[in-house]
């Protein structure tokens, strides 16, 4: 499915959200950043935007690794790196988000967007997260979550009416954003994914709500 959408995906993301995803990456790099960590992976990393906002205000890193599952999204990421020059610090890697190809106790901090709900074992996948992680190390999940209350009813209208129409306008392939729709939808709220985060090995974790709910931003230890 990323692979049909990997050409339109950015234009996409930009449209659909309003440019607010721009934003919850900002969220989400500050946070990491006020650690300073000298290894961090971005997985689930598409077409690298977070990876390249990480080594845009990290400079001080010297490995970032960027990883997906869809080589197709990665050949995307690979043509910004190259067209644009940025992200030097940067090495873009194929692997599957429940089977790191990683060592142990091998990064400081590990950054995953919008990547979380699309993996088929969360357990598991937080699980190898925390495989590869130091001890002291971080995890940064930004992810869609479940709005107030009062702004339910109008999400979920956009969620299943328009959204799907748009997304299919742009990228040609409707039924994707009907599956990512129903992902979000399913999604757990913040507290429930908090304590699937503990259950995976992590000893603290905490969590801040962004645009209504509707984005939510975990920060973990390991």
């Amino acid at each position: 499915m990323f692979a049909r959408i990997a050409g339109r995906y950015d234009l996409a993301n930009r449209l659909l959200s309003g440019g607010m995803d721009l934003w919850w990456r900002r969220q989400l790099v500050r946070a990491v950043d006020r650690h300073t960590p000298r290894d961090v992976l971005d997985l689930a990393t598409g077409s690298g935007d977070v990876a390249f906002a990480l080594s845009d205000k990290l400079f001080y890193s010297n490995n970032i690794v960027g990883m997906d599952f869809c080589q197709p999204m990665l050949d995307e990421a690979g043509f910004k790196q190259q067209a644009t020059g940025l992200g030097a610090n940067i090495s873009f890697q194929q692997g599957d988000g429940l089977n790191l190809p990683l060592t142990d106790a091998s990064f400081d901090a590990v950054t995953i967007s919008f990547g979380l709900r699309n993996m088929a074992d969360r357990h598991r996948c937080l699980s190898e997260i925390r495989r590869v992680l130091r001890p002291g190390g971080r995890l940064y999940v930004l992810e869609f979550s479940q709005p107030q209350p009062w702004f339910r009813p109008l999400y979920l209208f956009y969620l299943r009416h328009i959204l799907p129409s748009v997304a299919g306008l742009v990228t040609g392939d409707k039924s994707a954003y009907v599956y990512l729709n129903e992902t979000i939808e399913q999604f757990p709220d913040r507290a429930a994914l908090g304590r699937e985060i503990i259950a995976a090995g992590f000893s603290s974790v905490r969590a801040n709500g962004m645009t209504f709910g509707i984005v939510a931003l975990h920060e973990a230890v390991a």
